[in-house]
């Protein structure tokens, strides 16, 4: 946005700032949130704090880096009011699990360490985040954030004093910095209506396991390795040793296979053209099959036996069912993505591919965050700053998708030019 642009929307602004940062104690504190989100909406390559500053009539380098860096405001009421703006606005088909990197210089920035970066595609030093996004193929917007702490970081007590990371935050697995933000926001009384994620997040059967004991409906990308039984596949025991030995546990007697096997084994024919959305360039359309398959492997039998035996003292070895959702483009000689989901065995195919590719919406949202809006561009390097910095570029792009989805007032008419329609059609 330029300045005029900017200038158009102040008054709305100051509304939105008034109402999201209700939370932050002083006025003054206020004052530069609307100060700071204006700086990240107004065009310019860099949204470090000293270029926003140099933008703005009424920047104050030194004031933005002090709000930013070292107030005590707490970021976490400002996020909830962000969801409980955004969630009836955009009324999402689902939430999606993602992770964003930034490339970073030196080691003293807040949780950096040699890692896969994204932005780059391979190794390198970078801080990564996870994040949780509600969204639609219309729009979508980031709910919950989590700083992923590398696990030398976890013992570092001169790096974890500089840059003042809290005593209880420790190294935790993306997956489970995932479900810390699910628990949050349930604990605001909000739920996603189906949780979607690639394979970096699908493919682990210990989040699958948790978003079942959530109760929480999924769509997760997996690796073509993951192994999975066909539906109609039974355990089985051997005979009883005699009429006092132990019963044999019941399993299942065949290796179970991969998800590609199982979808290569459907054959061409059992895959059928769906289109999920209209792109730039036409219909988005790929050849697709849905099948019910049971999940193999020992981090998917574990939480199923302990809580067969816990209730029953028994198990039947029965492992549950759950769809697996296939893609095998035309022009592709195997298939070439693979998905699990414990969406209900009556959803349509279409519902389960729409869900699958939903993701993409999400890219638009890192572009905007990142390109437009300086997520990645803040140069602090403490724990409270990033938090801080991150919450006001989410409230910058919230507030810009209230105002793209706003209804669009009609344009005026003159009494002139009423008139001289109406002598026309009469």
């Amino acid at each position: 946005m330029d300045a005029l642009e900017v200038g158009r929307v102040r008054v709305k602004l100051g509304l939105f700032v008034a109402d999201v940062f209700a939370s932050v104690p002083r006025k003054d504190q206020r004052a530069k949130s609307d100060c700071y989100l204006r700086g990240l909406m107004l065009d310019g390559r860099r949204k470090s704090v000293q270029a926003m500053a140099a933008r703005l009539p009424d920047g104050n380098e030194q004031n933005l880096q002090q709000f930013v860096n070292q107030s005590t405001w707490d970021p976490v009421p400002v996020q909830r009011r962000i969801c409980e703006r955004m969630l009836p606005l955009i009324d999402p088909v689902a939430w999606v699990i993602d992770d964003v990197s930034v490339p970073k210089d030196g080691r003293m920035s807040v949780a950096v360490a040699p890692q896969y970066c994204g932005a780059l595609g391979k190794q390198a030093n970078c801080q990564v985040a996870v994040s949780i996004h509600a969204a639609t193929d219309t729009a979508s917007c980031p709910l919950q954030w989590r700083l992923f702490l590398p696990e030398e970081w976890a013992s570092d007590t001169a790096r974890r004093t500089t840059t003042r990371i809290p005593p209880g935050v420790t190294h935790r697995e993306k997956w489970r910095l995932a479900l810390d933000m699910l628990d949050t926001l349930a604990g605001w009384n909000m739920s996603p209506p189906v949780v979607v994620a690639d394979a970096a997040y699908g493919t682990n059967a210990h989040l699958r396991a948790a978003l079942a004991d959530r109760k929480l409906a999924y769509v997760l990308a997996i690796r073509a390795d993951v192994t999975a039984h066909p539906f109609h596949a039974e355990p089985s025991a051997p005979a009883r040793n005699g009429p006092t030995g132990c019963r044999p546990q019941p399993r299942y007697r065949h290796r179970a296979p991969s998800v590609a096997a199982l979808a290569t084994g459907l054959g061409q024919e059992a895959f059928t053209t769906v289109t999920w959305r209209n792109g730039s360039r036409g219909k988005l359309r790929s050849r697709f099959a849905a099948v019910r398959v049971r999940p193999a492997g020992k981090a998917v039998e574990r939480p199923v036996k302990a809580a067969a035996s816990a209730g029953q003292g028994w198990w039947d070895g029965v492992l549950p069912d759950c769809w697996l959702l296939a893609e095998w483009p035309e022009d592709a000689e195997t298939p070439t993505g693979y998905w699990l989901s414990s969406l209900p065995a009556d959803t349509p195919i279409a519902d389960l591919v729409h869900l699958a590719k939903i993701r993409w919406r999400i890219e638009h949202d890192y572009r905007e965050l990142k390109h437009g809006l300086g997520l990645d561009h803040f140069e602090g390097r403490s724990w409270p700053g990033w938090h801080h910095h991150v919450t006001l570029v989410t409230a910058a792009h919230a507030f810009l998708t209230e105002q793209r989805l706003a209804p669009k007032a009609p344009t005026p008419v003159s009494p002139s030019t009423k008139s001289s329609t109406l002598s026309r059609t009469s």
